[in-house]
């Protein structure tokens, strides 16, 4: 895991604000995204949550592939 050297206080409704640089690199708009919350070994690890197919944004048959979720029809069109 990588340090990103960055500190931000929880406020008193438990929220946390993600630095805008790290918005940018990772493509997380404001009122459009969420994150899916896990927790492993003492940490909490925060995903940015996609269940539609990044190319025809079906949620059917959804396969996470190298990290971006595809349906199985794009799966099959991509291997012809």
């Amino acid at each position: 895991m990588k340090s990103t050297g960055m500190v931000r206080a929880v406020d008193s409704l438990g929220r946390i604000v993600i630095p805008k640089s790290i918005r940018r690199e990772f493509d997380v708009m404001e009122n459009r995204d969420s994150f899916e919350i896990f927790v492993e070994d003492g940490k909490i690890i925060l995903k940015k949550y996609a269940p539609f197919c990044i190319f025809c944004d079906s949620d059917e048959g959804i396969t996470n592939f190298k990290g971006k979720n595809v349906c199985k029809k794009c799966m099959k069109a991509m291997a012809e």
